[in-house]
């Protein structure tokens, strides 16, 4: 038997993703392209995300790219505006633009070390949302996710300001949900674990450990391995479809098992 709708179907909707990049920005880019939705590609990184844009093209999807630092409101407020002046509408944000910041214990932070993540982290989330909301409102609606991390749930012994900017944006997902479930807008969180990404290749890096650091990590979790961004993107193209209409507030965490202990 055949069901009679497909629940993951984005077409007629379009969606702007930060962070997109490259890694897991980049991939949920592709995934909702091929979804059907049209895709604004944001980041400071042009290179990449006029690559990432081609790259949907070439697979048959609509993308278009925007340079933008998160943690400027005029320019997000124009880059909003642009996105939907051109695609019609927003119908979908996903507040993916991140960083991680120095690797110090609290007591040996600059202020302007820690300012810097809360920057982009949180104010960025803040800024790309409130300027998300009319354009959803004018939708009719839509859905919200902000990527936070496992670290958004649980401690961890490293990058202090990393972890509370993920927690902050977890909690600001169930704030929002609570504040435009009348409007029909939608807010949840997504709680990668450790994601081979460019960002965990530069640590590696740096850490000289390469690919030993990628095997200790991904030992960390029950399954033995470390996520690809596919497992990310996978998840948040479920918490912006139809298959999540009554989902909001929620917190979907994709770790391979490492917070189930």
């Amino acid at each position: 038997m055949e069901y009679p709708f497909n629940l993951f179907d984005l077409r007629g909707k379009v969606a702007a993703i930060t962070g997109a990049a490259r890694g897991i920005g980049a991939e949920t880019a592709r995934v909702l392209a091929a979804a059907g939705a049209k895709v604004a590609v944001l980041d400071l990184l042009e290179a990449d995300g006029q690559a990432a844009v081609r790259r949907i093209e070439a697979e048959g999807g609509q993308a278009a790219f925007w340079k933008l630092d998160v943690s400027s409101e005029a320019e997000v407020g124009k880059v909003f505006g642009e996105i939907a002046a051109r695609f019609g509408r927003l119908d979908i944000l996903i507040n993916n633009a991140g960083i991680d910041g120095v690797n110090a214990p609290t007591h040996e932070l600059a202020l302007a070390q820690w300012q810097r993540v809360m920057d982009v982290n949180v104010t960025g989330t803040f800024l790309c949302t409130k300027h998300a909301i009319a354009h959803l409102e004018r939708a009719g609606g839509g859905s919200i996710v902000n990527v936070s991390s496992m670290y958004g749930i649980v401690g961890g012994p490293d990058v202090p300001p990393y972890h509370a900017s993920k927690a902050a944006v977890r909690m600001m997902a169930k704030t929002d949900a609570m504040l435009y479930a009348g409007k029909n807008i939608r807010a949840n969180s997504v709680h990668p674990g450790y994601i081979r990404t460019p960002m965990l290749e530069e640590v590696a890096h740096a850490s000289g450990q390469g690919e030993g650091l990628f095997a200790y990590l991904g030992a960390q979790a029950p399954m033995g391995r470390l996520g690809e961004p596919r497992d990310i993107a996978a998840g948040i193209l479920y918490l912006v479809s139809d298959a999540a209409r009554y989902v909001t507030g929620a917190e979907l965490v994709i770790d391979g098992g490492y917070t189930a202990r």
